[in-house]
């Protein structure tokens, strides 16, 4: 717990300033309440025994001469509006009421304020921190994670402990202060009579311990309910068009209904833990008056105005007492939803970036494969493969699902390391280069198009940040994507939905072409960039494709052949090992697996 605590003072650390001031406010606070306690009956002594009071004589005399003078100007002031003495003192002393309330109102309200202003940012800062850790990290990463289970870290997780700085540092500041002053004042008043009172509040400490224990279970099985919701509605939102079409909708219900659940159970398991020792508080006060009443039921001359102040005692000390019994609680919610925050933020990256990087020109340099190896897990994905691609050429990959074509590209651009063995372009090894660098001079269409909810100018700008209105145009041109744009209503300005729902799937290729023909990179690579096309659409694509080749390094990862019977090479790879390489003129007269797949796509 004092390691979590630590986390959270870190978090807060930038806005210490602001988190100071709200501790301070908040102490003041706890200081100004228990002023009721001597409030009430010098009010009273003063409003309805008049001005000559011992008590309120008492009272004036025992202030700071400060304070003294403060009262005494008052009084003054009352006097010269008219008002005799005696009233002057009941106006001084009625007002302090309304003033003690408006302190305690003043300090709490900026308590509040400059907590939730450190608060909000320094979650704020965290769920920056977090999500640009997470961009930063491996495919192989994201691969492993759950897409919903990242948002509800992200989202979730990260409000949880917004709520646990603002609510149990106001806690942990005002309320203790609160306790201790009016425990102080009542020893103060009589000692004995406050042990008396106080006998039945260590009994709060047992339903602490025992109702924790269960908050400790259920808080980390809630976090991970956040996550299984958001995971459902993901999942259902990303594939409406299966769960439409296979007549889903009830079996996805059925789905989140089961996992709200369970959420539910195990949230009213946190609640009931939470408000339990609420009732049993209520009830040990009740006990503290009752023997403070039976106290003074049996004394022969009770002093009235001290069952008053013990009695507003116990009920001044009631409120913070109760939220103290449930910071711990609290506590270990917001513990459980940091600890997978906390865990994100401390994973390394499997893909380092180098300590002194060299500076890569990929511009007219050959691309090695020297004796790479790598698996997934135990399976084994590429085996000892060894390959160079000369600046200019088109390189086919072609083989069977599984074969480690994409694995190959994959390795290129560093979404991964490989096990054993270099990759070099121009002779240089690409881990001695930053993966920003490598990244900026290679250029990747792949089957799926990611596409964002934007403008169709704004996607293809991804392509280069920055890049003018006529060189997006220019773009769009050399992929045969400028004429549908057009008949767009707003043209380049059109939104296209998420994922580019709006377009077709010619069309979404052929924006993916233009941000590829932007970034105008050496090097390109092609991952079945056309396998999901119509005849009709491939051609249009293909035609992009052919433009886009030009003067570049090509990789092209091939599924239909037809697109790459020119190529300068074709590299046949079968169980992660290359089997054939060769021209489509020499492969299909070895009669080898390349022959096989081109007579088998062709005859069908």
């Amino acid at each position: 717990m004092i390691e979590f605590l630590h986390r959270l003072l870190n978090l807060a650390k930038p806005y210490w300033s602001r988190l100071v001031l709200g501790i301070v406010f908040g102490f003041l606070s706890g200081l100004v309440e228990p002023l009721v306690l001597p409030l009430v009956p010098l009010v009273g002594s003063v409003v309805f025994a008049g001005a000559d009071n011992n008590s309120a004589a008492n009272f004036l005399k025992n202030l700071s001469p400060k304070l003294q003078a403060i009262a005494e100007h008052v009084a003054h002031w009352f006097s010269a509006s008219g008002a005799s003495p005696g009233a002057s003192m009941k106006m001084l002393a009625i007002s302090l009421v309304p003033l003690v309330f408006i302190l305690r109102g003043v300090f709490s309200y900026l308590n509040v304020y400059c907590l939730q202003w450190a608060a909000i940012r320094a979650i704020t800062d965290l769920r920056v921190r977090l999500f640009a850790h997470l961009q930063n990290l491996s495919v192989g990463f994201f691969t492993r994670s759950n897409t919903g289970d990242l948002m509800s870290r992200i989202n979730s997780d990260t409000m949880a402990l917004q709520n646990t700085i603002t609510g149990t540092l106001a806690v942990i500041v005002k309320d203790p202060v609160t306790v201790l002053a009016t425990v102080g004042y009542l020893f103060y008043l009589d000692y004995r009579l406050t042990l008396i009172t106080l006998l039945a509040f260590p009994v709060c400490l047992i339903s602490i311990i025992i109702f924790s224990r269960k908050v400790r279970k259920s808080a980390a099985v809630v976090q991970d309910s956040y996550s299984e919701l958001a995971t459902v509605m993901h999942e259902s939102f990303t594939g409406n068009r299966i769960i439409k079409a296979y007549n889903l909708e009830e079996k996805a219900v059925e789905q989140f209904r089961e996992v709200s659940q369970r959420f539910v159970s195990h949230r009213m398991r946190i609640i009931r833990s939470e408000e339990i020792p609420g009732p049993l508080n209520e009830f040990l006060a009740a006990i503290g008056v009752a023997l403070l009443i039976g106290y003074f039921a049996f004394q022969s001359k009770p002093d009235v105005a001290k069952v008053i102040q013990f009695s507003i005692g116990i009920f001044v000390m009631y409120r913070p007492i109760k939220n103290i019994t449930r910071l711990h609680n609290q506590l270990e919610q917001a513990r459980a939803a940091s600890r997978q925050v906390f865990d994100l933020l401390e994973m390394q990256n499997s893909v380092r970036e180098p300590a002194q990087s060299k500076t890569l020109k990929a511009s007219g340099a050959d691309i090695q494969f020297d004796h790479i190896h790598f698996s997934y897990g135990e399976r084994v994905a590429l085996d000892d493969i060894q390959l160079q691609i000369k600046p200019g050429q088109l390189v086919a990959l072609v083989g069977a699902s599984g074969s480690g074509k994409t694995t190959l590209s994959n390795l290129l651009l560093r979404f991964y390391d490989p096990a054993r063995g270099v990759i070099r372009i121009g002779g240089l090894d690409i881990r001695d280069v930053t993966t920003r660098d490598l990244r900026n001079q290679i250029a990747v269409v792949t089957q799926e198009t990611i596409l964002f909810n934007d403008t169709i100018r704004n996607n293809i700008e991804l392509g280069r940040p920055g890049a003018t209105n006529d060189e997006i145009i220019a773009a769009a041109r050399h992929a045969y994507a400028y004429d549908f744009i057009m008949e767009k209503p707003k043209g380049f300005d059109t939104v296209i939905g998420e994922k580019g729902v709006m377009l077709s799937g010619g069309q979404r290729q052929r924006l993916a072409i233009a941000r590829a023909v932007l970034k105008n990179a050496p090097i390109l690579v092609l991952d079945e960039a056309t396998s999901a096309l119509d005849t009709e659409s491939e051609r249009a694509v293909q035609a992009a494709l052919d433009e886009l080749m030009k003067g570049r390094t090509t990789i092209c990862i091939a599924h239909r052949l037809s697109t790459i019977l020119n190529a300068d090479e074709i590299v046949v790879l079968d169980q992660g090992r290359i089997a054939e390489t060769g021209s489509h003129a020499e492969l299909s007269r070895r009669g080898g697996i390349y022959q096989k797949l081109y007579e088998l796509q062709f005859q069908s």
